[in-house]
């Protein structure tokens, strides 16, 4: 079991964190559940547009770096998606109420912060997506988002 809530991993905040439960991890990979509900992304039948399991796999990815962060006792870091090489749906939507399960693996990783996850999406009988996602969590976040002022 895990000892800390999915708020305490996200730099999200409510209705902005789609997922549920950290079912396990370890130093590469972590397994999260989520359950498709209601919220700001919502389709109007309750489902959630195919390009959604990309901030899904994102969050389980952020998920995991908060994990590891929480196991090391420092405080949970701000990180960036960057982009993907690839994302595959294999569905036209994320069908309301459906319990998701989402796998990310750490494949490349470098000292800058720098890593590429293997992801994919799957509910209770197949894959919905995968990707292979870009991200970034430099040492001092703050100073990386730290704007010059214009002259």
């Amino acid at each position: 079991m895990i000892p800390w809530s999915i708020a305490s991993l996200l730099p999200h905040a409510g209705d902005m964190i789609l997922l549920d439960q950290v079912r396990s991890y370890d130093a590469d990979s972590l397994c999260a559940l989520a359950v498709v509900r209601p919220g700001p992304y919502s389709l109007p039948d309750g489902s959630l547009p195919p390009w959604l399991g990309m901030e899904l796999m994102a969050q389980a990815v952020g998920a995991w770096a908060g994990c590891q962060a929480r196991q090391a006792g420092e405080p949970v870091k701000l990180g960036f998606l960057l982009g993907t090489r690839r994302y595959e749906s294999h569905a036209d939507a994320i069908p309301a109420g459906a319990r998701l399960t989402i796998h990310v693996r750490r494949g490349l990783v470098d000292v800058s912060g720098m890593s590429v996850f293997e992801c994919e999406l799957h509910d209770e009988a197949r894959l919905l997506a995968q990707a292979r996602l870009n991200v970034y969590q430099p040492k001092d976040p703050a100073a990386f988002i730290q704007e010059e002022s214009p002259e």
